[in-house]
């Protein structure tokens, strides 16, 4: 593979690498200064990319190797209570699961992919992924808000968020209803699309309700995931791109509780 073939490889995951990076440290900066190792360590020695005929797979076995080399993230400075608190919760969880579920729920990775980038073997890998599940949605619960315009949509995520144990608040379908339903129950937790019913900005309704209520964690669930991967502003740690499954919703909300941990949520 020429430089440039390999350059124009690496910018096509380089978005879906961020978005991994952010949901595992918590932090959009720290996740981006991970990223950014990665991308120094390849340019470094390009032979560690090449060991792997896909590159998506070379990318995120890099990135590992950097991960489990540093054991904690690269920028230490500026973190907020939140996301230290996030730490402290990641340090009681069985070594390497959380990994493991990001890499299939998130990134959708086959069980032997996952094994490719942590370097273990596929039934290993899918051993990890229960024990994360079963240890994440334990560990806390709370008041969840959904905002979307496509009524089955919202009642589908409805059902996964209660039969998970946490509390819906209401859906809301426009940006005004957000705003107002939030007003009348704080919620922990926010699932937005990007796109409403009257033609509203599921974005703007989150920013607004972050101005006026604080430090809530959001998870985007849209069909266009690109317009929230741009680099260009603040983006979500957790992103799900339409059609969802069950497992992607169940794994994201009990990370984003689980990264939440306030004094609002009760523990399980």
């Amino acid at each position: 593979m020429s430089s440039a073939d390999l350059a124009q490889s690496i910018g096509r995951e380089l978005p879906y690498l961020r978005r991994y990076a952010r949901a595992l440290t918590g932090s959009q900066r720290a996740g981006d200064n991970y990223a950014a190792a990665t991308l120094e360590a390849i340019l470094s020695d390009r032979s560690i990319l090449l060991e792997e005929d896909d590159t998506r797979i070379g990318l995120f076995r890099t990135f590992h190797a950097i991960w489990q080399s540093s054991g904690q993230p690269i920028d230490e400075t500026d973190r907020t209570a939140r996301e230290r608190r996030a730490q402290d919760h990641l340090r009681g969880l069985t070594a390497n699961s959380r990994e493991a579920l990001l890499l299939r729920t998130i990134e959708e990775l086959r069980f032997d992919q996952i094994g490719r980038v942590m370097q273990i073997d596929e039934a290993e890998a899918e051993e990890l992924v229960g024990i994360a599940l079963a240890e994440m949605s334990a560990s806390l619960r709370g008041k969840v808000m959904v905002i979307e315009d496509e009524m089955i949509i919202a009642m589908d995520l409805k059902g996964i968020v209660q039969a998970m144990g946490h509390e819906v608040t209401g859906v809301a379908r426009t940006h005004s209803a957000a705003i107002e339903l939030a007003g009348q129950q704080r919620p922990d937790l926010i699932l937005a699309d990007i796109q409403l019913a009257d033609g509203s900005s599921g974005i703007d309704a989150v920013n607004e309700l972050l101005r006026d209520m604080g430090d809530i964690p959001v998870i985007f669930i849209t069909a266009f995931p690109e317009r929230l991967l741009t680099g260009e502003r603040p983006e979500p740690a957790f992103l799900i791109s339409k059609p969802y499954n069950e497992e992607q919703v169940r794994s994201a909300v009990s990370q984003a509780m689980f990264f939440a941990s306030t004094e609002g949520l009760d523990a399980a």
